[in-house]
């Protein structure tokens, strides 16, 4: 089974997140040289930790995983829950802190969300393809997903509560939902975004919707980090400026330069050339997702496979897309590459899943023959 397994598995989804893994740890070298590379060496940490993960997640089958990920899900529901009665960090209630340490429940929910959306999606399915598109079955649904986005808003981390709906959204489609439900859900956001934006949204988010509309508007407050961020990478031009010399990254104009604007860092110091390697990198790594969903053996993978992929694209294009002013600054960290010890511990457990998805499609039945 093992060798089959491993004969399947599509290992270009580990060499690419290999490679973003690798460029990451180069750019937080770099930007950490004034504090005595203090999140790099956590980071190091980090990977080291995440490999027992890697290998469980990958040989334990999904369909075990998914059978016990209601459980997962309870247990997620009361640490966001949780954790919004702890001390704010940045504004935002989203960690627990343990000495040096941190633990972001958020990021470990995208995984047991998007499996237990995959496990009733896949048994709505299996009594029909039409199953899925009633009212009440829709309803399960928004429910599931509903609970840990709406505690996500409340800590407030609106970037995080997006990948959820971005994954959720793609799992629908791929799952066969009626056009009309999907029309109609961005009619309703289309009528709901400017109520959402007057009387739900907090005055920084606001701001920073408006600093993205017009740039110059506050150049020295609000726009400071996207000013910082949009010279940095101009700097850098072809091949960089060379590590440790990016003026900034080291000065300290490029903020928080390890986690948010781990790419800017990225652009000044290593060029054009290495910022769109990242980008082909990660075009190559969510492609291969969407593969994997398209050649599960089952719904349940595919469905699992189709919610990360959502993750990881949203992932990609809100970062890469808020340092160079063409989305708002969330605050949404890049997969791989930026400093985060859940961050980077979530993602990798969902790699694995993906590598244990592909691992058992159909295919292998014809290479064992």
């Amino acid at each position: 089974m093992k060798k089959r397994l491993s004969k399947n598995i599509e290992w270009s989804i580990l060499i690419c997140t290999i490679l973003l893994i690798i460029i990451g740890l180069i750019a937080l070298f770099s930007a950490t040289q004034n504090t005595e590379y203090d999140e790099f060496k956590k980071q190091i940490l980090w990977i080291g930790i995440s490999i027992p993960f890697i290998i469980a997640f990958t040989l334990i089958d999904y369909e075990t995983i998914a059978k016990v990920s209601p459980i997962f899900y309870a247990v997620l529901i009361i640490l966001l829950i949780g954790v919004l009665f702890t001390e704010p960090i940045n504004g935002a209630t989203s960690w627990y802190s343990f000495g040096s340490f941190s633990l972001q429940p958020a990021e470990f929910s995208k995984i047991f969300v998007i499996i237990l959306l995959a496990l009733v999606m896949s048994k709505m399915v299996a009594k029909g393809k039409k199953e899925i598109s009633r009212p009440t079955r829709l309803l399960i649904l928004l429910a599931i997903i509903g609970v840990p986005v709406l505690l996500i808003i409340k800590q407030p981390d609106y970037g995080t509560a997006l990948a959820f709906c971005v994954a959720f959204i793609l799992m629908l489609f791929v799952a066969g939902i009626d056009k009309k439900y999907i029309i109609a859900g961005f009619l309703i956001l289309a009528i709901s975004l400017p109520l959402l934006y007057f009387f739900v949204l907090p005055d920084h988010a606001k701001q920073r919707i408006e600093v993205f509309l017009n740039q110059d508007l506050d150049p020295r407050g609000a726009g400071y980090n996207l000013t910082q961020s949009k010279l940095a990478i101009g700097a850098g031009q072809l091949l960089g400026m060379g590590l440790l010399k990016g003026n900034q990254t080291q000065l300290g104009y490029l903020s928080p330069k390890t986690t948010d604007f781990i790419f800017s860092v990225i652009g000044e110091e290593m060029g054009f050339l290495v910022a769109a390697t990242i980008v082909i990198v990660y075009v190559v790594l969510i492609t291969k997702a969407m593969y994997v969903a398209k050649t599960a053996k089952d719904n349940l993978g595919s469905f699992i496979a189709i919610g990360i992929a959502g993750i990881f694209l949203f992932h990609m294009t809100e970062n890469i897309g808020m340092t160079i002013g063409l989305l708002p600054i969330t605050g949404v960290p890049l997969p791989f590459v930026s400093y985060g010890g859940s961050s980077l511990l979530s993602n990798l457990i969902m790699i694995a899943i993906l590598l244990n998805i592909s691992g058992r499609r159909q295919k292998a039945i014809f290479i064992e023959e």
